[in-house]
């Protein structure tokens, strides 16, 4: 499977636009996130040939600006998509969902399919601040094992990590996206590190809001299997 970098904090040339948040496309059909803005994910779009009426599916991880900045211009231009959410998200996003005429699909707690080979994790909700949050992630199915494509993995990458292994009994060839690492100390960066390596973890992508200390650490363990995470860049899984 393919999957383009839509949207992320780096890029590989000056022809796409930077932002704070992720939008990846599986196969040129199915959006993960839109990013925080519109019109930096259209210049991105356009740059990478990615034409609007070929997505079929938006896949929301969870309900933060950065994830869904691009989604009502989306669900504008294009009429009838599947738009998956978590049933933990607000009641007023739902409600505006709906007025786009999209078919919303809401996703509890357990991992459902999307299409052949294509799942998500389901709704994973934690605390966070003085409130509580619900996130799904992604994963893809193919012959080199699982990929795990995340937004910002506010509920634990591990606990995410754990939660596909316990569901489907394969390898996990990537996990790639944002790993929410940005304030943590490095002991607990590295904790992260060795556990994911336990957990099978062959490739790691981690970008976004999982920050440049944490980043760097996550190369240095990886090495050769380290996948550095730019807008314009395609990855095979």
């Amino acid at each position: 499977m393919k999957i383009k970098i839509l949207f992320e904090n780096k890029r590989i040339s000056n022809a796409f636009f930077l932002g704070w948040g992720v939008s990846y496309l599986i196969e040129d059909r199915i959006l993960f996130d839109t990013g925080e803005e519109w019109g930096s994910l259209l210049n991105n779009m356009n740059a990478m040939g990615v034409a609007m009426n070929a997505i079929k599916t938006v896949v929301i991880s969870h309900e933060h600006f950065d994830h869904t900045g691009g989604l009502w211009e989306i669900l504008r231009k294009n009429h009838g998509l599947d738009l998956y959410i978590c049933q933990g998200f607000d009641r007023r996003f739902k409600e505006k969902a709906k007025l786009f005429g999209c078919n919303s699909i809401e996703i509890g707690d357990s991992i459902a399919r999307i299409t052949d080979n294509i799942y998500t994790t389901g709704q994973i909700g934690t605390p966070l601040g003085f409130g509580y949050i619900v996130e799904q992630s992604l994963v893809l199915d193919t012959d080199n094992g699982l990929t795990i494509v995340t937004g910002c993995a506010h509920p634990g990458i591990i606990n995410i990590v754990e939660r596909v292994k316990e569901n489907i009994k394969k390898d996990i060839y990537l996990v790639m996206g944002g790993f929410h690492l940005l304030d943590e100390p490095v002991i607990k960066i590295k904790e992260v590190n060795n556990t994911l390596r336990e957990l099978g973890v062959h490739n790691i992508g981690p970008s976004h809001c999982t920050g440049e200390d944490a980043i760097e650490i996550f190369r240095e363990s990886y090495r050769e299997n380290f996948i550095d995470i730019r807008a314009g860049k395609t990855i095979e899984v």
